[in-house]
């Protein structure tokens, strides 16, 4: 009866962790999807704008989540300078979502994804100047092919766009210092947040930040949005489903993180990639080159041996 149980115990992990994935999988490839039909094929040209309606879901949703439903406990602020740096945080990770949002306004969503996965090449950059922290010299070898890669991927870029390429070059290398700086500034015990805490106090930051910045740059947002809600019944119903999807795709990353192994969510992570790029050219009919193929896998493979040299040589 033991042996029973514990069998059946272990199908339903399986069950979960699997479903957990899928999930993952889902939304994270759904609303980078759902960003690209929005800012490049539907006329919603306003990428701070989607932003902010993504850090109003995850404000919202976040607050539901931790304070109603108790998904994971919630972690009060202890101090002002405790503050001050998680409003730090929020600042470079809007950066790095309105550059990524921005870059798809201009790149096709595979080579948008070539390109974000240097973000170790940049995580290794800012943890040296800022931390000191250095890796054995094979760990940083291997980031050789994931630069080289993203060369060799963009020569072959058909539909290369220079402003877009560094919009997306930009949001790479804030997301990257943010995870660093993050460890910087929440390392004492006391101060250290949960992934969806910090997201609960980042959001309503992020939005103060984000509607000025949307209303000066972006000022016939609302006129525009509200013509094409008129024009097209489904409009409010894809940016709510898009909002809540980039809160979706947080809450399973920190589930996924939380049951699975770090090794097994960055191999997870890796070929999350891939299957991006694989369904936005079938969806988005991008035209992609064996050059730009071949570069963008000499990227991946380059991440796989990093995350393999930094896991022999911790």
């Amino acid at each position: 009866m033991s042996a029973l149980s514990s069998s059946s115990t272990s199908r339903k992990d399986v069950i979960f962790i699997s479903s957990l994935i899928i999930l993952w999988y889902s939304t994270n490839i759904g609303v980078l999807l759902l960003n690209k039909f929005l800012l490049s094929n539907y006329g919603f040209a306003f990428p701070i704008f989607l932003t902010m309606c993504h850090m109003s879901a995850c404000a919202i949703l976040s607050y539901i989540s931790i304070v109603f439903l108790k998904v994971v406990p919630l972690q009060r602020i202890k101090s002002r300078s405790q503050f001050f740096r998680i409003a730090t945080l929020s600042v470079v990770f809007c950066g790095s979502v309105v550059g990524g949002n921005i870059s798809l306004k201009f790149l096709p969503v595979s080579f948008n994804q070539a390109v974000g996965a240097t973000t170790p090449f940049f995580t290794a950059l800012f943890a040296y100047f800022m931390t000191l922290k250095r890796e054995a010299w094979v760990t940083y070898a291997c980031l050789v092919p994931v630069v080289a890669g993203v060369v060799i991927a963009s020569g072959g870029e058909p539909s290369f766009h220079l402003y877009g390429f560094i919009m997306c070059i930009s949001a790479t290398a804030a997301r990257a210092f943010k995870s660093v700086l993050q460890g910087v500034l929440l390392s004492s015990e006391g101060e250290k947040l949960n992934s969806m805490n910090l997201l609960l106090y980042m959001s309503p930051i992020a939005v103060v930040v984000l509607l000025p910045a949307a209303l000066a740059m972006e000022p016939n947002v609302w006129d525009v949005t509200i013509s094409l809600a008129l024009e097209h019944k489904f409009m409010w119903v894809l940016l709510l489903l898009n909002s809540s999807m980039a809160y979706g795709a947080n809450l399973c990353n920190f589930l996924v993180t939380k049951h699975t192994s770090a090794l097994t969510l960055q191999v997870l992570g890796n070929a999350k990639g891939a299957v991006a790029v694989v369904i936005s050219i079938l969806l988005f009919r991008n035209p992609v080159t064996f050059i730009g193929i071949a570069g963008y896998s000499m990227t991946v493979m380059g991440v796989v041996a990093y995350g393999e040299s930094k896991r022999r040589y911790k």
